[in-house]
């Protein structure tokens, strides 16, 4: 009888481990309502495994969005549509497991910037255009700063500005930019910042330009 015992606990905890294994689960089925411009901090969750837990994106997260090790999601959704969110959790046992999960969120198109008219040199001039979206019911308290950074010395030259408000419904409105600049080379940064008064929420989008825009002519 006590060797029948021993063996019922043993294939019990055979059982047992297995439905563990079985059960190792990233906690969360869905993310919260993602706004673009909006920033979010979603900490995420595993069942099952052994802590503790690595983190890690499986392919790229849409523009805006970063994943920590330690499982905190967030950021600034650049853009508004669909999105798929594929997130791999890995535990501390031996072997590791793994769990995956993909979200499918529809990221809301509040505020979007883009560029319209990339920043380029002409002369002694670096000009462009930036384009703003207002897809939410809200009107915007808006104001788009274009800087462009000297790479030699970090110093911020502003050669655009705007301050407006701008309506619900805004689609793709133009912001044109431009200034003389001395010879050197120089980093484009787009700022646009919306207050939303009555809700005491502020959305913003950044733009930068992939590498430096060379003067070269001037002083």
């Amino acid at each position: 009888m006590t060797k029948t015992l021993a063996a019922i606990g043993i294939i019990a905890f055979l059982i047992g481990s297995a439905v563990a294994q079985s059960e190792f689960a990233i906690v969360e089925d869905s993310l919260p309502a993602l706004n673009a411009g909006e920033q979010f901090n979603v900490t995420l969750h595993a069942k099952g495994g052994t802590p503790s837990y690595h983190w890690e994106a499986v392919g790229d997260l849409p523009k805006g969005i970063i994943l920590s090790r330690e499982g905190l999601l967030s950021g600034r959704p650049a853009k508004g549509g669909p999105a798929d969110i594929t997130i791999r959790v890995t535990d501390s046992a031996s072997p590791a497991r793994e769990a995956e999960r993909t979200f499918h969120p529809t990221i809301g198109a509040s505020l979007v910037l883009d560029w319209q008219d990339a920043p380029k040199v002409n002369n002694d001039r670096i000009d462009g255009s930036v384009k703003v979206s207002n897809g939410s019911r809200d009107t915007f308290d808006l104001t788009v700063v274009i800087v462009a950074v000297a790479t030699d010395t970090n110093r911020a030259t502003a050669i655009g500005y705007q301050h407006f408000p701008l309506k619900p419904g805004t689609n793709d409105f133009k912001i044109p930019f431009g200034s003389s600049l001395p010879n050197g080379g120089y980093v484009v940064h787009a700022d646009a910042i919306a207050e939303i008064a009555a809700k005491n929420s502020i959305l913003r989008q950044r733009l930068q330009t992939p590498k430096a825009l060379q003067v070269t002519v001037g002083p």
